[in-house]
């Protein structure tokens, strides 16, 4: 049943009235420096958070081998993140409404050079409507939000009187795996909803994602006889050039998915990551390359990484010297299937409604090229799958930062959201 007016304007005017606590506290997640492996820590502190509001809590690591045996874990490495995955758990008097999952990772990408930044990435910092800093935006303020959305209810006398799981995971970034962990730990609800930076829209359709490494060998010898030698990097260059056409042939295929017809080039391939050979004066015997490729919906990672094997594995053999010395690919991070929100779900009208009570527009949906850990619940726990947040300028980039009245409204939504789909009772 839809909120009353009443509870409605008490609601907006707690997360207002909670709000410079939020940004308080946003403020110290960003100061935690969590890259993937570095997680310990921030994850300790959103623990102390939770248990200090009364949740009930578990704290667990991840299970390599339930993982890998499941069709949507990604491979471990040496990198992966040994950081614990935590849970808040609320329990309700009576469970008279619908359970929800709350969901935020911690874990944040390199900030880069720090001399590219204005100020330096760990120090957050606001100036006019915008709060700086690396993870802030994606997504430090939505992990944050989750907790202030509860926290207004409560300030006003009254919790969710159903079972929400507030879920902190890590390796968002590079696997997925933390969300998964959590499914494969158990947890279950009548919907999730994970307020990553989505410019106050409902992500409608998003892109699965493959990591990938691929090395190239060359023949070394001193350069002043490079013709006798085989240059590894310039091989390489090769390799990507076979690459970008596998990128141009998926990108071709969108006419085949509805939600990505529209977009001018929905697959993106990223070569992010280069290194190879060992002296300037000889021919390098050796160059790898790390690339990250997006696929639709419908098409799974197994099915997307044969491809890509067998692309590279053709584009070869056409090669005088690959035909020979055939690059070695190994998938080393996200393997994982995209997904779509199908329309007409309880849970996203109850959204919408949330959404126009606090920003007084009609909630907007579209496809995102980008991860988002929501594939887990959507594809393997089959529940409505929410993807919503705040404003946001460059994330992954330098200068990252979230729009404060954006967060407040999203907020706002969030907690009208809860209220009305987990139902209320006093505390």
């Amino acid at each position: 049943m839809p909120l009353s007016p009443d509870l409605s304007a008490r609601i907006v005017a707690a997360v207002e009235a909670g709000f410079d606590e939020q940004v308080a506290l946003t403020q110290e997640m960003i100061r935690f420096p969590s890259l993937r492996g570095e997680e310990h820590a921030i994850q300790d502190h959103v623990f102390r958070l939770l248990r200090d509001r009364g949740l009930a809590m578990e704290r667990f690591e991840m299970d390599e081998d339930a993982i890998s045996r499941h069709p949507g874990g990604a491979p471990f490495t040496a990198e992966h993140s040994k950081a614990p995955i935590v849970v808040g758990i609320h329990r309700p008097r009576e469970e008279k409404g619908r359970s929800l999952i709350l969901q935020a990772h911690v874990d944040v990408v390199p900030p880069g050079p720090a001399n590219m930044w204005t100020r330096p990435p760990f120090e957050p910092a606001i100036e006019g409507d915008w709060l700086y800093g690396r993870g802030g935006a994606d997504m430090k303020a939505g992990h944050i939000a989750n907790i202030a959305a509860l926290d207004a209810l409560r300030s006003i006398g009254l919790q969710p009187a159903a079972t929400v799981y507030v879920q902190s995971v890590v390796e968002e970034e590079s696997t997925g795996n933390g969300a998964l962990m959590t499914h494969l730990r158990g947890y279950r609800a009548d919907a999730v909803l994970i307020p990553e930076p989505e410019e106050e829209m409902l992500v409608r359709a998003n892109v699965g994602v493959i990591w990938f490494q691929v090395e190239t060998r060359g023949l070394p010898v001193h350069v002043r006889e490079m013709a006798a030698g085989a240059n590894a990097i310039d091989a390489t260059y090769r390799v990507i050039a076979a690459l970008r056409d596998l990128e141009a042939k998926w990108n071709a295929r969108k006419s085949d998915h509805e939600h990505f017809r529209d977009e001018a080039h929905p697959i993106n391939l990223n070569i992010g990551k280069i290194e190879g050979g060992d002296w300037a004066s000889s021919v390098p015997a050796w160059c790898r390359i790390d690339c990250r490729i997006s696929l639709y919906p419908g098409i799974s990672a197994q099915e997307a990484a044969r491809e890509i094997e067998d692309h590279l594995a053709a584009a070869a053999r056409a090669d005088t010297f690959l035909a020979n010395n055939p690059p070695q690919v190994t998938f080393n991070g996200f393997h994982s299937e995209g997904y779509v929100l199908e329309p007409g779900s309880e849970a996203e009208a109850v959204l919408g409604r949330a959404h126009e009570a606090a920003t007084g527009k009609e909630l907007k949906s579209f496809m995102t090229p980008g991860y988002l850990d929501t594939r887990v619940y959507a594809l393997y726990d089959r529940i409505p799958a929410l993807c919503y947040g705040p404003i946001s300028k460059n994330i992954h980039g330098f200068d990252e930062r979230v729009s404060l009245t954006s967060l407040k409204r999203i907020t706002a939504a969030m907690a009208l959201f809860v209220a009305e789909w987990c139902g209320v009772e006093p505390i």
